[in-house]
């Protein structure tokens, strides 16, 4: 402190320390609160000691009060009247009970005796009518409290008693004969019948004491459905009365379920009332809709009352007005809850709405019927609100799984489901969440629900509209539309094994309901400018060929059963087909395209509708076209191609082409424009359905290959960003849905097959390069692969040295003969050495009689693995051999000269086979399969189990096809089951294997993404080549010439006049002589590596050789592992065709020289 300050007087008026103003401003402020501090603390104990007193004096009066009520009890004798009741019954008891018991919380041995006492008295003379007339005389004069002022108490302490009841853990057998008690007594004093002894000048007054006693208990501020809501959610799942008191539970939860119905049965409602009432019969839908499994803890014969239409109407009218609040506080309740792996109490809503208008038992066998007096146009629509709003609250539980699995909180990486299991099934795993929903899987449903379509109008009500008012006279299967839409959509989310395989089930098989879906479709999308109708179609005759020249007689009697088997009799029913039309049934045998097919403008295919995709299309139309795909490609599994092509079956051809320009172009606009989430169930529904329509016609052709090329024909990318978007979807992890992928990974058949294979060799070329960049040469003395290999060993020789090698086989092989006396064969190897090897290799080990393939039974004699082979040593070692022999050919453009069967090529493209591709595997067998699944007896008569009998190495093995097969004996029950087992075990699990094996080897070459751009027909001509004639033009223009020979040479122009002469399977002939495969390149001869040569051999011939003298005597030959012909120096045409086809036809080549 500086010197000229020490000395000066504070404010306090001492000197011997300074206080600046702020800080004594600060004490006086501290020393204020705390002076109002103890004056209220002294208030408050003030208070609260006087309200102890009171507490404490109320209490003592209490208590005297109930000790003179219980004396007053033991000594009264005889009735009462009804002054006695009022004043000396039920004014002291109700004084003494609420202080006793409701504000104190809880029930105590002698309360429960006088609450006993009082309500016997009360329910033994409430029926007397001298009572309530003397009752009423006393309210009437005064002396008594009015009956809507007493009654409300007497109500507040039955559910108050109830509520003490619920928060026990165990049930006391005194609690459930007092809350049974109290409960009826409710009941009764809530019934406008019980005053209908009253005068009739005094029924207005009781009828608006019970009105208000009703609004009351259906106030919030009562909380009776809170109660009634934790009450019923103590009982079990299903209902069980072992171990209790059953009348008296049953009183009680009887008593409570009409309780909270007294609302809804009101009568005579104000206007001004009717705030109050819909605000009750919204507390009943919030508190006890959301129940779970609400009407199965209820016993049977209460859930009539629920099902009521004075009940169940208004509560689906009041969910519909009143939906964003109530949607809102239900949302609150699932806000509640401690973890969010429960499910939704929306949910539990949709479910017991739906249970409660349908009257169906949970067996599948059950008939059912909808609640009588049903508002099919609100149930409808409230069952679309409530699924949609679920199905909101899964997908953000599932974008919440995902984000806290991604951060690493609380993520239990062994749950397989969000949902508490526990709160999903009643009582038992038998019965689950989806069980509820099964009355909407049934047949009757949908009948129903379409009938009433039929006769009423369901869009009266403009307010309940979904569509525009022009479509008004289509709402009712709008409607209908949206509302199984969104149940297979919900089944999708919850039943992730089985997901809505019942309902597709039940949507497939209803007669006429397909049909239906597509005509509006129809309507809606091609606007009748289509000339599909003129096309010049073949008759039903003539659409598969009849190639054999007729039926057989045994044929014709087994097509004449089949026309009136139940299956077909079904199947014609969905188009309304009388199921005495026949068609005749093509032999399975015959699997050649429809008979004519006329080719259209691409335009034609190219739906205009549709090439905005999903955005250019109304929400009416996706919702048609989503439960039309859905249902469709349930139905295309198991249609067999008697029922598709012949039967035409539920569609004709035509139509069938209609769909499929429809799904071709929405898919490939949805993919090339891309699309928003919301579209991709479509989009994936569409693309599946496409995929199956689009495998059928590759196996047998329906539509031209002028409409799968349709949509792109105008904007197709190119061929370079097309093959870099293949990479880079194909690269992405995991495996996306179609909807998340591009056009050419998706649907790559919008490509021309030309195109694709340049992409496939694209794909291969940049391969090259990068290994190349990458240091892994590929010339000659680069990195090769140097091979020593016995020409009579030829497979175990290069068995042993090329199999470990994987997919360094990429590199280039340089092979050295060994001849059969066991000197090695003179020359080098620049690459024809290795194409022989590869084309001898395959020809010996693709040969049946080595034993690891086998020809099918048709008449393309296409290979397949051979099965019994599964017993020699390394048989999967051998297949992944030649696996990445397949790949070598592959990956360096040579052809091979045989076709694998076309079960076999989709286990190696990754798809499955169908029940309709076993007829090109083994006729036989389908034709017995089609034979059961259309016998129109007992099926019993066949003696068939689900099993299969193999026979390997002299023993029979009996195969089950399923578990526990051998003692289930096939009934018209289950024998799709068994046809479909059974070709599942032939196309499927019995090669796949050695498919798995020879894919395994494949792939070390050719990557499996590549192979997808392919059908199982185009990877086969990408193999071995076009099935098609020899373009002689093309072949000229890209032959090479050595020996001395020209393009102007004599015997060069001879040889072309003869080649283009020959017949085209000699043409053929002579192309397997040059180069080993009978088949031309897919894209041209400019792609045959090395190239087609002619070689000149010179041979002295007389100079009058050419004007008919002796002419050159030698025969031409080939060396295949160069493609060249070398031809001796001819000087007549006939000579030269007469050489050159002994040659061709003696199978002779290289020796020949």
């Amino acid at each position: 402190m500086n010197e000229s300050r020490k000395n000066q007087v504070s404010l306090r008026g001492a000197s011997a320390k300074e206080i600046t103003r702020d800080a004594l401003l600060d004490r006086v402020n501290q020393e204020r609160e705390l002076r109002n501090y103890a004056r209220r603390a002294k208030a408050a104990a003030l208070l609260i000691q006087r309200t102890w007193r009171r507490h404490h004096a109320t209490e003592s009066a209490a208590l005297l009060l109930r000790e003179e009520w219980e004396m007053m009890m033991r000594r009264r004798s005889g009735s009462l009247t009804g002054v006695q009741m009022s004043v000396e019954i039920l004014r002291p008891f109700l004084f003494f009970i609420e202080y006793l018991c409701v504000r104190l919380g809880k029930i105590g041995s002698r309360d429960r005796e006088c609450m006993m006492s009082c309500f016997r008295i009360v329910l033994e003379d409430v029926t007397s009518k001298a009572l309530r007339e003397s009752l009423y005389e006393e309210e009437i004069k005064g002396k008594t409290r009015k009956l809507g002022s007493l009654w409300p108490f007497a109500i507040a302490l039955h559910l108050e008693s109830m509520q003490k009841l619920l928060l026990n853990d165990s049930w006391k057998a005194e609690d459930i004969v007092l809350t049974s008690t109290a409960m009826h007594l409710s009941v009764i004093l809530t019934d406008p019948k019980g005053w209908n002894h009253i005068p009739l000048d005094g029924k207005k007054d009781a009828n608006a004491a019970v009105k208000n006693l009703i609004k009351f208990a259906g106030s919030k501020r009562s909380r009776l459905y809170d109660c009634i809501r934790k009450f019923i959610l103590t009982l079990e799942t299903p209902f069980s009365s072992k171990d209790l008191p059953k009348d008296d539970r049953f009183v009680i939860i009887a008593s409570a379920i009409t309780l909270s119905l007294r609302p809804f049965h009101l009568t005579n409602i104000d206007i001004n009332e009717k705030a109050t009432m819909e605000s009750a019969i919204q507390q009943y839908c919030i508190s006890m809709l959301t129940i779970p499994w609400f009407p199965q803890r209820l016993p049977a014969i209460l859930v009539p009352a629920l099902r009521h239409k004075s009940v169940l109407s208004p509560c689906l009218r009041n969910l519909l007005i009143l939906k964003e609040k109530i949607l809102e506080e239900i949302s609150e309740m699932d806000q509640l809850k401690i973890t969010s792996r429960k499910m939704p109490h929306v949910g539990w809503a949709l479910a017991n709405v739906v249970c409660l208008a349908t009257e169906s038992g949970m067996s599948s066998a059950d008939l059912g019927k909808f609640t009588e007096s049903l508002d099919y146009s609100s149930y409808l629509h409230v069952v679309i609100l409530l699924a949609e709003n679920l199905l909101v609250s899964l997908e953000n539980s599932t974008q919440r799984k995902m984000k806290n699995k991604e951060i690493g909180v609380d993520y239990d990486p062994s749950a397989e489901s969000f949902l508490d299991m526990d709160e999903t099934t009643c009582g038992s795993p038998n019965l689950s969440y989806l069980d509820l929903f099964r009355p909407i899987s049934q047949q009757w449903h949908l009948k129903e629900l379409l009938a009433f379509e039929k006769s009423v109008s369901i869009c009266e009500n403009d307010s309940l509209s979904l569509g525009n008012p022009e479509y008004s006279s289509k709402q009712g299967l709008l409607l209908i539309t949206y509302y199984y839409s969104c149940i297979l959509q919900l089944f999708s989310a919850l039943g992730p094994v089985i997901k809505s395989f019942s309902v597709l089930n039940m949507l497939s098989f209803t007669p006429g309901f397909l049909p239906r879906l597509w005509g509006e479709l129809e309507k809606s999308l091609f606007h009748d400018n289509i000339p599909i109708a003129n096309t010049n179609l073949a008759s039903s005759n003539t659409l598969t060929g009849d190639r054999s020249g007729g039926i057989s007689g045994r044929r014709q009697k087994s097509l004449s059963k089949e026309t009136s088997n139940k299956w077909v009799n079904m199947l014609h029913k969905i188009t309304g087909r009388s199921p005495t039309e026949n068609d005749p049934i093509d032999s399975v045998n015959d699997q050649t395209s429809i008979g004519h097919i006329e080719e259209h403008p691409s335009e034609e295919w190219d739906i205009e509708s549709l090439r905005q995709g999903p955005e250019g299309i109304s929400k009416d139309i996706s919702r048609l076209l989503l439960l039309f795909c859905s249902s469709y490609s349930h139905l295309l599994l198991i249609l067999d191609d008697i029922e598709f092509y012949d039967k035409q079956v539920p569609f004709t051809l035509e139509q069938q082409r209609k769909i499929t320009s429809m799904l071709n172009t929405l898919a490939y606009n949805s993919l090339s424009r891309g699309i928003s989430p919301r579209y991709r169930v479509l989009l994936d529904s569409a693309v599946r359905c496409l995929h199956l329509l689009y495998e059928r016609n590759s196996r047998r052709q329906f539509c031209h290959h002028s409409l799968w090329l349709a949509p792109g024909k105008n904007n197709r990318m190119p061929i370079a960003v097309a093959a870099r978007t293949h990479e880079v979807f194909s690269a992405a992890d995991g495996a996306p849905s179609p909807s998340e992928g591009s056009a050419i990974t998706t649907m790559p058949h919008i490509f021309p097959f030309e195109e694709r294979v340049k992409m496939f060799r694209d794909f291969i070329s940049m391969d090259k390069v990068s290994r190349r960049l990458a240091g892994e040469g590929t010339v000659p003395g680069s990195r090769s692969i140097e091979i020593v290999v016995r020409r009579d060993h030829i497979f175990e020789d290069g068995l042993r040295q090329l199999n470990s090698l994987g997919s360094r086989l990429k590199s280039s092989i340089h092979v050295s003969f060994v001849s059969d006396s066991g000197l090695p064969e003179a020359g080098l190897d620049y690459g024809g050495l290795s194409k022989e090897f590869l084309t001898d290799l395959s020809k010996v080990a693709f040969s049946p009689e080595y034993g690891l393939f086998y020809q099918t039974s048709t008449v393309d004699r296409h290979l397949i693995p051979n099965t019994s082979a599964r017993l020699l040593d390394n048989i999967m070692g051998m297949f992944e051999f030649l696996g990445r022999i397949v790949g070598k050919a592959l990956y360096e453009g040579i052809l091979l000269d045989f076709y694998f069967s076309h079960v076999f090529v989709q286990k190696l493209l990754g798809r499955y086979n169908f029940l309709d591709e076993l007829s090109t595997l083994d006729p036989e067998l389908y034709r017995n399969l089609m034979y059961v699944k259309h016998y129109d007896g007992d099926v019993r008569d066949l003696v068939l189990d689900f099993t299969v009998t193999e026979e390997s190495l002299g023993k029979r093995l009996v195969i089950e096809l399923k578990p526990g097969g051998k003692d289930i004996c096939v009934t018209n029950d289950n024998k799709l089951q068994y046809v479909h087992a059974m070709a599942d075990y032939k196309l499927n699990r019995q090669i796949l294997p050695f498919s798995s094996a020879f894919l395994r080897g494949l792939t070390d070459l050719i990557s499996p993404s590549w192979l997808k751009l392919f059908n199982a027909c185009e990877f086969n001509q990408l193999l071995s080549g076009g099935n098609h004639d020899i373009d002689v033009d093309d072949l000229k223009k890209h032959t090479q010439y050595t020996g001395g020979y020209s393009e102007g040479s004599r015997t060069i122009k001879l040889f072309w006049e003869v080649f283009a002469g020959l017949e085209p399977k000699e043409r053929c002939m002579l192309l397997k002589f040059v180069t080993s495969c009978s088949r031309a390149p897919l894209l041209g001869f400019k792609h045959l590596h090395p190239a087609f040569t002619i070689h000149k051999v010179n041979c002295d011939t007389p100079l009058w050789a050419s004007f008919g003298g002796p002419d050159v005597d030698r025969l031409p030959s080939a060396s295949t592992c160069y493609n060249t012909l070398k031809l001796p120096t001819y000087k007549r045409s006939s000579t030269l065709r007469a050489k050159l086809l002994y040659a061709i036809n003696s199978n002779a080549g290289f020796e020949l020289s």
